[in-house]
């Protein structure tokens, strides 16, 4: 696809179906090539082996990627028992194998690897150990051992169990979790929980706090965005924070980070001119609540506005 070149700033954010077999970082440079906009990036990574939902973040968006509630995630995951590979998924290597499990014995683990839990993530992670990333040490072949980490899983649903002789060979299972959460490392968890081995197949990401799947674009089979989406308004990406309005005078304000009063609760907000009928461009700016002598205060931390 030949780059565009854009006329102006292309301030938004952009819900993607990432297919497997692509990085995260891939979709974020197709983006870039189909839009023409060189600041993008994504809020929330996904795995090349998992599928599914990326927030795209661009312009000056991408000073946002902290601030975007994308909690709880929501997964789908097909988990295959008896073998448990290094990768955790399919695209590893057998490690281990174990009798497959009963049905009753996966119900009966499942509601104990919910709320705060210890995990240790898989050693092919992102995590660094070491100074360099665990995946690029296992891939050489060194040992790694990572720390657990307190994650938090809100629920596990597991379905469609496929049996033989009274043991489970397959089952899916749908996850609900916060960030820093492995699907993978659950699944591995569950299985040994139940006296057995397991690897996931699939894992396909469908929610992210206030977005969903259903809203996303897809991946063309060649490696590009498709052409036919609309970069939504950055205020979107905002959802669930409070709004304040603000006047001429506090949005010019704003625009040169100077700070306004604070008029609506809350220790972040998106500081909206009501005059601008264009989406796309009401967002000032994003603040954070501050006190001071002269009152509460909203203090931009991110401005959307030219002085």
């Amino acid at each position: 696809m030949a780059r565009k070149q854009p006329t102006k700033r292309i301030d938004g954010f952009l819900l993607v179906d990432k297919p497997e077999g692509v990085s995260s970082h891939d979709v974020v440079n197709m983006v870039r090539r189909a839009t023409g906009e060189k600041q993008v990036g994504h809020a929330g990574t996904l795995d090349p082996f998992a599928t599914g939902l990326l927030v795209i973040l661009l312009g000056r968006s991408t000073r946002l990627a902290q601030y975007v509630r994308d909690e709880p995630k929501v997964y789908e995951a097909t988990v295959r028992f008896g073998t448990e590979t290094d990768t955790e998924d399919l695209g590893g290597t057998v490690v281990r194998e174990a009798q497959r499990p009963t049905r009753a014995a996966l119900l009966d683990a499942a509601p104990r690897l919910t709320g705060q839990i210890e995990q240790v993530p898989p050693a092919f992670s992102a995590k660094r150990v070491g100074g360099k990333r665990a995946y690029e040490a296992a891939r050489e072949g060194l040992a790694v051992e990572l720390k657990p980490v307190t994650v938090t899983v809100h629920g596990i649903a597991l379905g469609d169990f496929s049996e033989e002789g009274g043991r489970v060979s397959s089952c899916t299972m749908r996850v609900e979790c916060g960030g820093g959460t492995y699907v993978r490392s659950l699944a591995r968890d569950l299985a040994r929980a139940a006296g057995s081995a397991a690897h996931l197949t699939a894992l396909r990401r469908i929610r992210c706090g206030e977005f969903d799947l259903t809203h996303s674009v897809p991946v063309a089979p060649r490696g590009s965005v498709t052409n036919e989406f609309r970069v939504a308004p950055v205020l979107g990406a905002l959802a669930g924070y409070p709004v304040q309005d603000v006047s001429g005078d506090e949005a010019a304000k704003l625009a040169r980070g100077i700070d306004i009063e604070a008029r609506v609760d809350g220790d972040y907000a998106a500081l909206v001119d009501p005059a601008v009928a264009d989406p796309a461009t009401a967002l000032v700016a994003f603040g954070a609540r501050r006190p001071s002598e002269r009152g509460v205060r909203w203090q931009p931390r991110v401005v959307f506005r030219d002085p």
